[in-house]
C-alpha cells in the first residue's frame, strides 16, 4: 500500500491575463499529517532557492472534498465548483491572492487515494503529534 497519495495536476489562473496557459502544480497527502491536503507549485531553482524549490499551501482536506460540492472555507484558502469540470481554490496571503482552476476528475482521484489512506472520520488515529511539531519546526 502506498505511504502517501501525490498527483501532479495541471492548474490555470482564470483571473489572469493568461487565463488558458496551464502551471504545473501538484496535490499531495501524507498519512502523518491526516488532515492536511498540500498544494505545492515548483519554483525556478536558483543558488539562493537551492534545488527542487517549491511553494506549499496546506489546508484542510475536508475543505477540498466539501469545496468541490459548494462554496467552502474562510480565510486563507476558500474552494468552490467552477464551471464544468473544474474546482476553483482561492488562495490569499499578506500582499495578494490568486484563484485557481484545477481539474475536477484530477482533485477527485487525489481525494480518494488520500481517503483511502486514511479514510474520513479516522484522522485522530493517524495523528502523532510529536512528529507533526517536529515538521512544522523543520520547514
Amino acid at each position: 500500500m502506498p505511504r502517501s497519495a501525490v498527483h501532479p495536476l495541471p492548474v490555470t489562473f482564470p483571473d489572469s491575463p493568461l487565463p488558458d496557459v496551464a502551471v504545473d502544480a501538484q496535490l499531495s497527502f501524507d498519512p502523518g499529517l491526516p488532515y492536511a491536503a498540500c498544494l505545492s507549485f515548483p519554483l525556478a531553482g536558483c543558488s539562493c532557492t537551492g534545488s527542487d524549490p517549491q511553494v506549499c499551501w496546506y489546508f484542510s482536506r475536508e475543505l477540498l472534498d466539501e469545496g468541490r460540492h459548494a462554496p467552502a472555507g474562510r480565510g486563507d484558502v476558500k474552494v468552490c465548483p467552477g464551471c464544468a469540470g473544474e474546482v476553483l481554490i482561492t488562495l490569499e496571503g499578506p500582499v495578494g491572492k490568486a484563484v485557481l482552476s484545477a481539474p475536477a476528475d484530477a482533485v477527485a482521484a487525489f481525494l480518494a487515494d488520500s481517503f483511502a489512506l486514511v479514510p474520513a472520520g479516522s484522522e485522530s488515529r493517524h495523528l502523532d503529534i510529536d512528529a507533526a511539531v517536529d515538521r512544522l519546526l523543520d520547514d
